[in-house]
C-alpha cells in the first residue's frame, strides 16, 4: 500500500518538457538569418508581383519568417510598395495573406 501524500513516480512525466526543449535546440540549428537582398533584386521581385497581379499568372513566393525561409505557390491579388505589403491567395488552403514586403526573398513565376 502506497503511503498518504506519496505520488507513484512517473517515468515519463517529464518527457513533453523534455521533447519541447530538444525541439527548441533543432529549430535553433536550422534558423537562418534573412537575406539581405540588393537594390535590383527588389526592383526586378517588384516586376516579378506586378506582372503577376496583371496576367494572374502563378508565383512561387519564398519569404523569411521566424528563422526560416519558406516558399509557397499563389496568386498575387494586391501589391502596395509604399505600404510595404502585398496580398496573395495560397494554393494549400485558397486563403488571403497579407505580407511584408520586406520579408520577401524571391518571386518567381510559376
Amino acid at each position: 500500500m502506497e503511503p498518504r501524500g506519496m505520488k507513484k513516480w512517473r517515468p515519463f512525466a517529464t518527457m513533453p518538457e523534455q521533447y519541447i526543449g530538444l525541439q527548441e535546440v533543432i529549430n535553433k540549428q536550422v534558423e537562418v538569418t534573412q537575406p539581405v537582398l540588393t537594390e535590383e533584386q527588389m526592383e526586378q521581385m517588384n516586376f516579378t508581383l506586378i506582372e503577376a497581379l496583371h496576367t494572374n499568372k502563378q508565383v512561387y513566393l519564398t519569404y523569411y519568417k521566424r528563422g526560416q525561409c519558406i516558399t509557397e505557390t499563389g496568386y498575387i491579388r494586391f501589391v502596395d510598395s509604399l505600404g510595404d505589403f502585398f496580398i496573395f491567395i495560397d494554393d494549400v488552403f485558397e486563403l488571403k495573406n497579407k505580407m511584408k514586403l520586406s520579408k520577401l526573398i524571391d518571386v518567381r513565376l510559376a
